[in-house]
């Protein structure tokens, strides 16, 4: 046992600590750099000697970035993350709630089948999805990027197995009052599932902001979200081998990454509650 201010350890718990610490900061100090270089001027970002601080602090390079519609790309993107999740934590519900409660045929071998198309890469169901939306007349629009991914099937997974643990009482005192199926789930059993709403919400709303290459695919001039947007600030080497731009670049990915880091930090308890109820650490 090892005693830190006034409290006991074990040597396990320590290197727990230790090593959760090394890996926070492995992850944290990239993410700290870029937010501090999109502050530096150009010639400062690549040193010989790496510098976290900018010595010198501008805002040139977010003036640049805002010379764009990035308003427009914003309100996009917020739309899509939105609308996005909102769809998702519906779909992802009921259909969790339905293979929790409801005895049917085939539904272990249907879960089962949902829970292996996480294994298909995007790659392979791009085309067919891509026709789809184009027989249905939805590309160039934001609800063509909204729809492919609405059927998560991490988020049915997270909420079947919280429904999974939940108490039956509950559902059968309602039904005793009269309450149907999807009263006993809107009244009764939603409400108390707020740590799998959220944790697939986060989940959602990320992979809906961060998303690049179905966007890129159905989108058009009116509907570019930040991802694609952002993605004219990418730094380019010449012909000299130097690398140029590096700072609008730095900036646009801190702008693109800031919305998702806050939802994250804000919701992050809730997000670890969740996960944690739905037997994902089993």
């Amino acid at each position: 046992m090892v005693r830190v201010y006034g409290k006991r350890f074990s040597m396990g718990d320590l290197v727990l600590w230790v090593v959760g610490i090394f890996v926070t900061l492995l992850w944290f100090v990239p993410l700290g750099w870029m937010f501090l270089s999109s502050f530096k001027p150009e010639g400062e970002i690549l040193t010989r000697t790496p510098e976290l601080l900018p010595r010198q602090f501008i805002l040139s390079h977010y003036e640049t970035i805002f010379k764009q519609p990035i308003m427009r790309w914003f309100i996009n993107s917020t739309l899509v993350a939105l609308g996005g999740t909102l769809l998702t934590l519906f779909v992802s519900a009921t259909a969790g709630y339905a293979f929790a409660r409801f005895s049917f045929r085939g539904k272990n071998t249907i879960f089962v089948l949902l829970i292996a198309t996480l294994i298909v890469p995007f790659e392979v169901t791009m085309i067919p999805l891509y026709l789809l939306m184009s027989g249905l007349s939805l590309t160039g629009t934001l609800v063509a990027m909204i729809l492919p991914d609405a059927a998560s099937a991490i988020g049915v997974y997270i909420f079947r197995n919280f429904f999974l643990g939940f108490p039956r009482e509950l559902e059968d005192a309602a039904a005793i009052d009269g309450s149907g199926p999807w009263g006993t789930f809107f009244r009764i059993a939603l409400p108390l599932a707020r740590p799998a709403i959220l944790a697939v919400a986060i989940l959602a709303f990320v992979s809906y902001w961060n998303a690049f290459l179905w966007p890129l695919l159905v989108g058009s001039a009116d509907t570019t979200t930040m991802a694609l947007g952002i993605s004219v600030f990418r730094p380019a080497a010449t012909n000299t081998g130097q690398t140029q731009f590096l700072g609008p670049g730095l900036s646009a990915a801190s702008l693109l990454a800031l919305p998702t880091l806050v939802v994250f930090f804000v919701l992050q308890r809730y997000f670890i509650e969740g996960v944690t109820s739905s037997g994902l650490k089993q």
